[in-house]
This record gives structure tokens, C-alpha cells and sequence, in this order.
């Protein structure tokens, strides 16, 4: 978040969107934009925060062209579906922000990020669907109810689709491509247009 705030010289008067967040990642920073959390209707627990919630897809977002000064996205694009969804995804945020941010899970870093498997989403998808349903560390760490992890575990194979440098670009053309990194490793992709 530090990063993100210099990379964007935020400001208490910036307005930004944060696409399928929650307030704990806008506690991170030293200041305090305004701040319009979009998430699923089933995301939005705790609404007691001094932030803006709207209910929404990040496919087709509800909001005229440039309303926010920033979109913000962390980890959100792979979790929207198949590559025509996260097209969407990509022009919606360029459309309703005059400048974004979009993390993304690099598909090269050797763990999937969200189950913290080591190299699951490099087996083909036939291998996933035997192994995800028997273990993950996930689980083990999350401890989720029965039903929590039924649905995370059906998310994981029906809708992550991760993402490389390469669709990145083609994704987000107007945007500088960067890494993150853990160890010298490419843990996470940044779409960033100033």
C-alpha cells in the first residue's frame, strides 16, 4: 500500500475506487482518500466503516467515464472469470478512472497464491481437479466452515484464471507493466497508468 500511495501521490482529496476490496487495506496508509468500495453483495459484511459501499460487478461497473481519480484493484482480475470477463474487467477500469492501479498473482511465481500450493496451477486442470478437492495448505491455515470451503474450492476451479506479463499488456495497453517480486521471483503483476 505504500507503494501504491507514492506510485499515485495520494491525497486525502484523491477519490478512488477500490474494485473488490475492504477497509482494512485503506487502514495501511498514512493518509485518508475517499475511498467507494465496490464488491459481491456477498463481500459486503461489515458496512461500519466511514467508507462508501456499492454492490457491484467489476465487469460493468456503475459509474460515468473518469469519476474517480484512481481505480484501484488488488488481486481481484483473475478472480472474474474467463479472458473475455477480465477484458471487461480491464476497460471498465479504464473507462471510470483517470488513473489505475490492478495487482494481479504472477501465473510464473512457483506457489499459487491462493491456495499456497506449490506449483498446482502449472499441472494441467485435470491433475487440479483430483488434487484441490483432497488438500490444500490453504485450508489448513483458514480453517473455513464446510460451506466456505466447498465455495472457495469450486471458485478456484471454475473462475481463477491467472495471468502473465504478456496478457497484462494486452489488457491494460496504456498502462506500465511492473513486477513485484519475492526472492528475485515474479510474485505479483502491476497495471499502472499514471
Amino acid at each position: 500500500m505504500q507503494r501504491f500511495c507514492q506510485a499515485m501521490g495520494v491525497t486525502a482529496d484523491t477519490r478512488i475506487l477500490d474494485v473488490g476490496g475492504s477497509p482494512e487495506t485503506w487502514a495501511m496508509l498514512p493518509v485518508r482518500p475517499k475511498v467507494t468500495l465496490l464488491n459481491i453483495p456477498m463481500s459486503i459484511t461489515d458496512r461500519s466503516s466511514d467508507m462508501e459501499w456499492v454492490a457491484g460487478d467489476g465487469c460493468q461497473l456503475p459509474f460515468a467515464d473518469k469519476t474517480f481519480d484512481i481505480v484501484f484493484s488488488n488481486s481481484v482480475i483473475e478472480h472474474v472469470g474467463d479472458a473475455e470477463r477480465q477484458r471487461a474487467f480491464a476497460r471498465e477500469t479504464a473507462r471510470v478512472g483517470k488513473r489505475y492501479f490492478v495487482q494481479t498473482p504472477d501465473r510464473g511465481f512457483p506457489v499459487e497464491q491462493h491456495l499456497f500450493m506449490p506449483l498446482l496451477h502449472w499441472l494441467p486442470r485435470s491433475w487440479q481437479q483430483a488434487i484441490v478437492p483432497r488438500f490444500t495448505v490453504w485450508e489448513h491455515l483458514a480453517r473455513p466452515t464446510p460451506d466456505q470451503r466447498a465455495f472457495y474450492l469450486c471458485h478456484y476451479l471454475e473462475d481463477i484464471q491467472l495471468l502473465g506479463a504478456g496478457e497484462m499488456r494486452a489488457l491494460f495497453p496504456d498502462a506500465q507493466i511492473t513486477r513485484e517480486r519475492v526472492l528475485g521471483l515474479p510474485k505479483s503483476l502491476i497495471a499502472l497508468r499514471r
